[in-house]
């Protein structure tokens, strides 16, 4: 990323932030440039915001809660906006997913595939916007009348990681608005250009002006004051455990709510009586799929020692033959590392291992193929101790760890600060129902890695984050719940000076 101030004469793709329905430029007139990872050259500019940005933002976002026709659609009606906001993004899927590609260079077979899936948390939770009942308490008051209500929680500032940027609205924003929110989402400043032409769509949709706002720029100008604003009620975070900790801190300052989905050290426990095959590939997709960048990443291997030897050589031959190159291709299957500090991360965290004394068995560095790629890459002899099963790597680097029976499994799956996934391959039905009730983490896949849904609530445990995305719980984030009590006595109340 280059964060140098673009000029007009740069020929690049212009955008602009998206604030109370339409497109406009920073007040600062400051530019960042977006560098496509495989090309590894400017292809397209977004603003570089600052407060003043953000307060336009947070008050379009206020007035469509309050004056504006957000405020007074009913559920049903705004679920009729969510379903076309699904419809217009499938129209558009392979469009959006080619401008992620450039954005964060992750594979066109991966982001196309997420785009098709996107509209699908619109059409749910528009599903699920009238559902959200509330109910009369039959109370210990003979002389009262009691029920609940939900009401949207208020201005929600989303911020979002720059490596599936248009899964994060999804989750974020489509129960966000079901609830009746309106949104100011920050995305990174490295792959803001699909969430601003996602922007464009909610216009076409027929959402009001104000509900989705985008403003885009540098996380300690835009997002610190994003955080800080005191219209804001809530903040919603997709990104590293660090940055999350200091947004905890920031929140709390005005009692926000927050939701934090954060880092991991996913566990994927393999046993010997596994079908070896299918835990191979998935491993592979644990850690060598979307580069490895991803939250979830598989990046502890626990392996039965029964087993590990053989489950070794199936990996590092899948590894070795494993496609590098450009991520548009649809034979490719590992494209560039999206940003060249995570770049420099991985390689880091490479040396740290050897240092460590960690056997390196596959791949230890940069792929010829060009800049910014790294072979994936695989150590064994690796101890739970080391940092490099220990710390988030955030890329293809698989470490293999030996154990000898269930218990010692648990107790290394454990091991780590994080909690947000694990995997499990067992053919035996029992043991999977107690691993799965063993491991601290949100999601445990059982034979399987990496699936998702729109209706299976995901988050993490320990130090991987607060609350849950996707399915009923996450709509239950953005809404707050209303006692209300009626007295149905015409007596007068007595004494005023007792509690009733």
């Amino acid at each position: 990323m280059n964060e140098m101030t673009a000029t007009a004469e740069t020929g690049l793709e212009t955008y602009r932030h998206w604030i109370d329905g339409a497109e406009t430029d920073p007040e600062g007139g400051d530019w960042i440039e977006s560098v496509d990872p495989y090309a590894d050259a400017p292809w397209a500019r977004v603003p570089r915001g600052a407060k003043a940005d953000v307060d336009r933002a947070v008050a379009a976002a206020h007035r469509a809660m309050t004056t504006g026709p957000w405020a007074t659609m009913s559920p049903s009606a705004r679920a009729k906006v969510m379903r076309r906001i699904g419809d217009i993004v499938a129209e558009h899927a392979e469009r959006l997913a080619r401008i992620e590609v450039r954005d964060n260079g992750k594979l066109m077979s991966e982001m196309h595939g997420q785009t098709k899936y996107h509209p699908e948390w619109w059409w749910y939770f528009a599903g699920l916007a009238d559902k959200m009942e509330g109910g009369v308490v039959p109370i210990d008051k003979p002389d009262h009348f009691a029920f609940t209500t939900h009401e949207p929680v208020g201005v929600v500032g989303a911020l979002t990681a720059w490596n599936s940027p248009l899964l994060f609205i999804a989750w974020k924003c489509a129960p966000a608005l079901a609830a009746g929110c309106a949104v100011v989402v920050k995305p990174s400043e490295f792959t803001s250009a699909s969430t601003l032409e996602f922007a464009k769509l909610t216009k076409e949709a027929g959402l009001p002006d104000g509900v989705f706002n985008v403003v885009t720029g540098l996380g300690p100008e835009v997002g610190a004051a994003l955080v800080e604003h005191p219209d804001v009620a809530k903040i919603t975070f997709t990104g590293s455990d660090s940055t999350g900790r200091m947004i905890y801190q920031q929140a709390a300052k005005t009692l926000k709510r927050v939701s934090l989905e954060l880092g991991g050290k996913s566990p994927n426990i393999v046993f010997e009586d596994a079908d070896l095959d299918a835990a191979a590939a998935g491993a592979v997709s644990g850690i060598f799929a979307a580069t490895g960048q991803t939250c979830i990443a598989g990046s502890r291997l626990l392996v039965q020692n029964s087993i590990k030897d053989k489950l070794t050589e199936k990996l590092v031959e899948l590894a070795r033959t494993a496609k590098i190159g450009d991520p548009m291709a649809p034979d490719t299957n590992i494209g560039p590392v999206t940003t060249p500090p995570q770049y420099r991360k991985i390689l880091d965290y490479i040396e740290i291992a050897k240092g460590e004394g960690a056997r390196l068995i596959a791949g230890g560095g940069p792929s010829d193929v060009g800049p910014n790629f790294v072979q994936p890459t695989i150590f064994t002899d690796v101890r739970n101790d080391m940092r490099i099963a220990q710390e988030e790597v955030f890329g293809p680097v698989l470490s293999i760890i030996g154990f000898d029976d269930e218990a010692e499994a648990v107790e290394l799956g454990n091991g780590v600060i994080y909690g947000l996934a694990a995997g499990v391959w067992t053919k035996d039905i029992a043991r999977a129902h107690r691993m799965a009730k063993a491991l601290k983490a949100g999601t445990v896949w059982i034979n399987t890695y990496r699936a998702i849904s729109y209706m299976m609530p995901f988050g993490g445990m320990k130090q991987s984050g607060l609350g849950r995305e996707s399915g009923v719980d996450a709509i239950r984030e953005y809404l707050e719940t209303k006692a209300v009590w009626i007295s149905t006595s015409d007596a007068p109340p007595g004494n005023p000076f007792v509690m009733r």
